[in-house]
């Protein structure tokens, strides 16, 4: 009976009282304002009324959030890292995992006060243990005992192993290389050291099949031709399969000097017209007038030797008249980049004539080493040009290279097609004799 007046005695003063108080301040503020609402705040029993009413209301909002206070709940705190206490000097501890998750059980407010204090580390004690497989229990100090922590996997069995060692030797890979301007090249790679020692099982030594440091072009700050340096670069083992080992190495991180050049040559453009024969009847073209005459090309030396020109064709089928063309220069393989991308290309028309030009001298190629030509129809040909007069009349026959391919060709007879080129591509070339017989025989 004394409890019940104490906790009436305790809402009377602590919610009635205070709740009534509030609305005689707002009837005495509303006695103008609005005389219905004035009638029924100056009510003593209304006032009672409404305080009660109100100071329940209050006791449900607190009482639910204490409530909700209180009530269990769980947080599951992610990738919490594993720390082991082990000779890493001396054994090799495979199987722990570097990161485990914990799922914490408790009211609300505890776990609230459990994440806002420093996280601890996993810890597992691997001092004891000697080499073999063992099952092992993972450790986690309780930053809040009110709080419960279990541990994901809480368990784990690990084996422990003698460390081995070797000195092997290493070499490098070099990534993002796309990335470097077009008109820059590696030359040469210096590394800080030309072998590293690889610690681990003696199983995982045995499979190392190569190390390479990971030289990122991307971590050159300023690349400029000459020598470059990029230092810490990882260094990583791998198996035959290219898979990478997880294995120590030391140095773990290698300096690189890189020697990067910038090989470039001047060649010259030529335009070829395609599709001669199809321009309209009576007409040929006169000339070939280009906005760019030669580029200049970057690539390796290699690229570079095999570069002599570069060709750029122009589809003139169909023309009935002067026409301009805006073409794109394209890299020839191996060249990374070209001086200038794009030329124009202006084709003129004239009136078109023909003429017959002998003893062009027949030659072959593509001949087997182990093979001679016995007999051949003829060592001469005559070649019907197609082009303006101004342009056909200055040809000469040693401006014409007629020949017969032999590729692939045994002893015996065979009739083989005369193919005819000429070094003006405004002209039309055709062979009046167009198959030769060859006899080949074996040396």
């Amino acid at each position: 009976m004394r409890l019940i007046k104490k906790i009436i005695k305790f809402f009377d003063r602590h919610l009635i009282i205070p709740v009534t108080r509030f609305f005689v301040g707002i009837g005495k503020k509303l006695k103008i304002v609005n005389k219905p609402l004035e009638g029924i705040l100056r009510t003593k029993r209304s006032i009672i009324i409404l305080s009660l009413v109100f100071a329940i209301i209050i006791f449900f909002v607190v009482d639910r959030a204490s409530t909700t206070l209180v009530e269990t709940e769980a947080e599951v705190l992610y990738n919490q890292p594993v720390s082991a206490n082990y000779n890493d000097e001396e054994y090799v501890v495979e199987g722990l995992p570097e990161k485990v998750d914990i799922t914490m059980i408790g009211t609300k407010a505890n776990l609230y006060l459990a994440k806002q204090l420093p996280s601890q580390n996993v810890t597992v004690d691997l001092s004891d243990l000697t080499p073999g497989v063992h099952e092992v229990k993972l450790n986690y100090k309780q930053a809040i005992t009110a709080v419960e922590y279990k541990l994901d996997p809480s368990t784990v069995t690990v084996v422990v192993s003698t460390k081995q060692s070797a000195t092997k030797d290493i070499s490098y890979e070099v990534l993002n290389l796309t990335s470097l301007d077009s008109k820059m090249s590696i030359k040469d790679i210096d590394l800080s050291t030309n072998s590293v020692i690889a610690k681990g099982t003696e199983e995982k030594i045995n499979k190392i099949a190569t190390i390479k440091a990971l030289i990122n072009v991307n971590n050159l700050t300023d690349p400029s031709v000459g020598e470059n340096t990029i230092k810490d670069n990882q260094v990583v083992a791998y198996d035959e399969n290219g898979k990478i080992l997880n294995v120590e190495l030391v140095p773990n991180k290698v300096d690189a000097k890189v020697e990067i050049e910038s090989p470039s040559k001047t060649v010259p453009l030529r335009v070829v017209p395609v599709g001669l024969d199809r321009i309209v009847f009576g007409k040929s073209v006169e000339s070939i007038t280009s906005s760019v005459s030669e580029v200049t090309i970057y690539g390796s030396e290699k690229a570079l030797s095999k570069v002599s020109s570069i060709d750029v064709k122009v589809d003139v089928s169909d023309i009935k008249t002067n026409k301009k063309y805006t073409k794109t220069i394209k890299k020839p393989a191996g060249i990374r980049e070209v001086s200038t991308k794009t030329v124009t290309i202006e084709i003129s028309l004239g009136d078109e004539s023909s003429t017959e030009l002998s003893d062009v001298r027949l030659s072959y190629i593509n001949l087997g080493e182990n093979y001679a030509i016995e007999n051949v129809d003829t060592t001469t040909i005559s070649v019907i040009l197609k082009g303006v007069s101004s342009v056909i009349d200055k040809i000469v026959p040693a401006d014409i290279n007629a020949y017969i391919d032999l590729n692939n060709l045994g002893p015996g007879e065979h009739d083989v097609d005369v193919i005819v080129e000429g070094k003006d591509e405004k002209v039309q070339y055709t062979p009046k004799t167009t198959k030769v017989k060859v006899q080949i025989a074996n040396k």
